[in-house]
């Protein structure tokens, strides 16, 4: 099988599981779309590196983040610029998500840090393991575990500080 062909099957499917992280971690669809795409064309790039049979969505996983990580880099070096407000009627979010206060979580987590939000998506959202997780952030297990740990609870208080 040629690689473009093994790259269509085994790291297109992933694009969903990166599209949600990514969403998660730019809280903007357009900028996740951008980290996808680029996520997507640098593995599509390094795929010839990438050994068949190792975990894909880990390899994956690592990428995005450091393509997130090089997007925050570069926006931290460039002047900011106002943005106008939107126009047009905002859309509300589907009643079932409303319903399971998922509005709720999700405004929860995006008031986290990124050290500690990344971390809770990758774990209780994407459901990686904590060594894949480790890999990808390049942190130790340990560190990644603290993280974690510390995100949920920051969530929990979030979301009974905000039920009160």
């Amino acid at each position: 099988m040629d690689l473009t062909a093994r790259f269509e099957k085994e790291a297109l499917p992933q694009w969903r599981s990166l599209f949600r992280t990514a969403c998660r971690l730019t809280r903007n669809v357009d900028d996740a779309e951008d980290l996808v795409q680029e996520t997507m064309l640098r593995a599509y790039r390094a795929f010839n590196r990438y050994e068949p049979g190792t975990n894909i969505r880990a390899w994956l996983y690592t990428i995005l983040h450091r393509v997130h990580q090089d997007g925050l880099r570069k926006k931290r070096r460039t002047p900011g610029l106002d943005e106008l407000p939107e126009e047009g009627i905002p859309v509300p979010p589907p009643q079932a998500f409303v319903a399971a206060g998922g509005e709720d979580l999700s405004r929860a987590l995006d008031k986290l840090a990124e050290p500690f939000r990344s971390a809770v998506v990758m774990r209780d959202l994407e459901e990686l393991s904590y060594q894949d997780i480790a890999r990808i952030l390049e942190v130790p297990i340990g560190t990644v575990m603290s993280r974690i740990h510390r995100g949920r609870a920051q969530l929990r208080e979030s979301l009974v500080g905000g039920a009160s």
